[in-house]
């Protein structure tokens, strides 16, 4: 009897050890499975459609080769010797906000090589602390891809993925087939080609309408052409979705961009303007060698030996009025080709190359209404200037790419 009493004993002792080491198991692997739902985290969206101020404006401002690595232990390239020593990303940080603040933009163009790669063992991290002076003024943004940010973890889509998920961003992997808000167009080479729309100020005629298109596109980064190394080029099925797009806003608002008869009777044919970025330049760009330019050409322009009728495509589409390009972080400069203005942003980024006494540089670009009988009724006028990163941040190369009576 004590013999069995003893054996009894072990064995609820042993079942007790089995169930509390069940019971532990089975909170712990609990706890890391389940969904905390305490802890997730909405993304912070701007009011859409985007529009344009009461006073007729809406101005971007284009932030062209970040370069961003990791924060404060990346150094800078291209500065001088006494700068280098207390030179970081963070200058890239600080200049971006300082051009918030001074020019009080409504929207944010990223033109690619936001992050430098191989400068980043993650490549999220990188994103968030290149962006962060972008979520952090609660303006409207939207990013492409240059031919450094998928050096590092992550691929074009992933990172195209993760920037339309950051806040405030109006990025898109790629555009909608226009059947289901959920579905992306299928078929079309890369990813973050999309379009978002601008409408006229809340309580003008134009409030339901879009006046004006931002198209992006991506540019690529290496690719083979001919058994030749080379640049990535924009391909022809990102040029069938630009003309389609295209074509789609005509038989919605008739060829008219600017009809001069009453405002009532022409604002349903005001067919928006379009201004486009991307980041690699397009071979025709080496035209402005011989061309009158307002800014500079401070290296020789690299792109794809491939030319896939950009240009042309552009320039078929009637409405494109300007282009703003990055990738050569020395050239700033706008020049014209077949009625469109090409304009560089020049490099914003401290990691990037750059050139000693060259100061770091971002575009501004200022769309503008017009108005008769105290109603806007169309785009009256497109400016751009540049600013430096200098103590003054100088405003530099002020002009006009665009004008309705021009």
């Amino acid at each position: 009897m004590e013999n069995f009493c003893s054996k009894w004993s072990v064995t609820v002792i042993f079942l007790i050890i089995l169930l509390t080491s069940i019971h532990f198991i089975y909170t712990q692997l609990f706890t890391y499975l389940s969904i905390n739902f305490d802890n997730i985290k909405l993304k912070k969206s701007p009011p859409l459609p985007l529009r344009f101020n009461s006073d007729g404006t809406f101005k971007i401002l284009q932030v062209a080769d970040m370069h961003f690595g990791q924060g404060l232990i990346t150094k800078c390239k291209g500065v001088s010797p006494s700068e280098f020593k207390y030179c970081s990303d963070l200058n890239t940080t600080k200049f971006v906000q300082r051009l918030i603040e001074v020019e009080k933009p409504d929207f944010l163009a990223f033109t690619g090589d936001n992050i430098f790669g191989s400068s980043t063992p993650d490549a999220a991290e990188s994103l968030f602390k290149a962006f962060k002076p972008a979520m952090e003024s609660r303006l409207p943004w939207a990013a492409v891809l240059g031919n450094h940010d998928q050096e590092s973890t992550m691929n074009r889509e992933e990172l195209m993925s993760l920037i339309s998920l950051m806040d405030y961003s109006v990025s898109q992997v790629n555009p909608s087939s226009g059947h289901q808000e959920t579905d992306l167009l299928t078929g079309i080479d890369g990813f973050g080609n999309y379009n978002i729309s601008v409408h006229g100020p809340y309580g003008s005629l134009l409030a339901n309408l879009s006046v004006l298109n931002l198209l992006f596109l991506d540019s690529g980064d290496r690719a083979i052409a001919e058994g030749r190394r080379t640049y990535g080029w924009i391909r022809e099925s990102q040029l069938n979705w630009l003309k389609g797009f295209s074509q789609t806003e005509q038989d919605e608002h008739g060829e008219c961009n600017h009809c001069r008869s009453s405002p009532s009777s022409s604002l349903s044919r005001v067919t928006p303007l379009a201004l486009g970025f991307f980041h690699i330049p397009i071979p025709e760009i080496r035209q402005l060698y011989y061309q009158k330019v307002i800014g500079h050409i401070g290296e020789s322009i690299a792109c794809s030996s491939v030319n896939s009728g950009v240009l042309k495509s552009l320039v078929s589409m009637k409405n494109v009025k300007g282009v703003f390009i990055g990738h050569d972080h020395n050239n700033d400069c706008c020049g014209n080709l077949d009625g469109i203005w090409f304009c560089y942003g020049g490099g914003s980024g401290y990691h990037g190359y750059g050139r000693v006494g060259w100061d770091r540089r971002a575009r501004v670009v200022q769309v503008e209404l017009s108005k008769r009988d105290n109603s806007w009724i169309g785009l009256e006028k497109i400016g751009t200037w540049k600013r430096l990163d200098d103590k003054l941040l100088s405003k530099i190369d002020e002009q006009v790419l665009w004008d309705q009576n021009s």
